[in-house]
């Protein structure tokens, strides 16, 4: 197995796992009163990443890896995890308002309102970068960065709102 063909499989295994964590955290959510927001545009979200991973298997399976935007991308993982770990079952995919719940306000959140965002921009940009795939890495910047100002904005109205757990 190459070292492309291994990060892939070991992003797309990573995905699935979060998705399945996510739908976790969702129904638990929603059991304790809590209500989606945005939800009209969650599909381009899940047709963004799911491209996104398509195209990197398509295009770059064969690839020579650059180790240094790779060890970056592994950096990006470890950030991933941190959001992940300070939210708990308060992570979710889709918006998820759970009314009277705080903000987060520790780990990463201390520094950004939205640090899996920009996890997820440096991502989207450096493991195409790594397989030397600079264009799939320039158009899906683009599409992730008109995917997030549709997100954000809703995601800001209900952080406004209430109490909102999400990444």
């Amino acid at each position: 197995m190459t070292l492309a063909i291994a990060v892939l499989v070991f992003v797309t295994v990573q995905r699935l796992i979060e998705l399945v964590i996510a739908r976790s955290n969702t129904a638990f959510l929603l059991r304790r009163g809590a209500y989606e927001v945005g939800r009209r545009h969650y599909p381009l979200l899940v047709v963004l990443h799911a491209s996104w991973l398509a195209a990197l298997w398509w295009f770059g399976w064969r690839a020579s890896v650059n180790l240094t935007l790779f060890a970056l991308f592994m950096v990006m993982q470890v950030l991933r995890v941190w959001v992940l770990a300070t939210l708990g079952r308060r992570w979710t995919t889709r918006i998820i308002v759970l009314p009277g719940a705080p903000l987060v306000t520790n780990g990463p959140f201390r520094f950004l309102r939205h640090p899996n965002y920009c996890v997820v921009i440096a991502e989207i940009a450096l493991l195409p970068l790594a397989f030397g795939l600079p264009w799939v890495a320039l158009l899906f910047s683009i599409l992730n960065a008109l995917v997030l100002w549709i997100r954000m904005t809703a995601e800001n109205r209900a952080l406004g709102d209430n109490g909102v757990s999400h990444a």
